[in-house]
């Protein structure tokens, strides 16, 4: 459907995104650590940015906490590393921009001493936090923000606490949509089952858990086909090479970039995201 001006809305299966139809958005995808962003919605940015759209990157950490090998010809600090990934992950799902807000990496588990500074993200008040991701939003005049479910999808602190700042910056900035980047938990739990002769290999593979991760099916709103788009996807996962390393299993990354396209456009082919209420324009 075409308005008086000529201005086509996105949509989703006939659901648009925003009722207000318009030429060009600007979507902000907020995440917490490099890489983050290539699970959850590398698809949907590349989608958007190839249908003419401003697609901002916006992440709240350098992820220097992160599981990584050793690189004997690189000497710089991993913070560096990775946030050099993420900007080439962003070129190869055509950003306009990208944004670190500066904040410490968390951690899985969270332990950080208490008297370290600065306070890790997981720790930083809401409202500041919120308070600058909105005057980034306010900046580009954003139509979309992405942020992640309540349970920060497998209950990462970092995760969790970018639910609660892009609600908030949401609220803040006046954003009309807010979408939470998630996963089907209800397929997720299909295909941990089927891959369970791989756990020894892979202990994630363990739907334990993952029961309480992520959405289950039924409250999803958005499942966008990004098949077309797989790969840039792949593209944006092999610029993170310090993730494919790392660690006493196989890494997700590492494991993902091994498919063949087939299974590759198979398994990353949907994205999914469930609309928040906002109070925005």
């Amino acid at each position: 459907m075409i308005d008086s001006r000529g201005r086509r809305p996105l949509s989703n299966r006939g659901q648009s995104l925003d009722a207000r139809p318009k030429t060009r958005r600007t979507c902000v995808f907020f995440h917490a650590h490099p890489d983050d962003e290539v699970l959850l919605t590398a698809g949907t940015m590349a989608r958007l940015a190839a249908e003419g759209h401003r697609v901002v990157l916006v992440l709240a950490t350098a992820g220097e906490r992160g599981l990584a090998a050793p690189h004997p010809l690189d000497p710089r600090p991993l913070s560096e590393v990775r946030a050099e990934e993420a900007r080439t992950s962003a070129l190869a799902l055509g950003c306009a921009r990208v944004e670190f807000l500066g904040y410490r990496d968390s951690g899985v588990s969270g332990e950080t001493p208490e008297t370290a500074a600065p306070l890790p993200f997981s720790r930083v008040p809401v409202d500041a936090a919120a308070s600058r991701l909105a005057d980034l939003l306010r900046e580009e005049n954003a139509d979309l923000l992405t942020g992640y479910d309540p349970a920060g999808g497998y209950g990462h602190p970092d995760h969790i606490q970018v639910h609660r700042v892009a609600t908030r910056a949401a609220e803040l900035a006046g954003t009309p949509v807010l979408l939470q980047a998630t996963m089907d938990r209800d397929r997720l739990m299909r295909l941990m089952r089927l891959a369970a002769p791989l756990r020894g290999l892979v202990p994630t593979l363990d739907p334990r858990m993952f029961r309480d991760a992520y959405t289950p099916g039924h409250a999803i709103t958005h499942r966008i086909d990004v098949r077309r788009y797989t790969a840039a996807k792949r593209a944006s996962i092999a610029a993170h090479v310090s993730q494919t390393t790392g660690g006493d299993s196989v890494r997700t990354l590492a494991a993902l970039l091994a498919l063949p396209t087939p299974a590759f456009r198979w398994l990353v082919g949907t994205e999914w995201y469930v609309r928040t209420p906002t109070t925005g324009r």
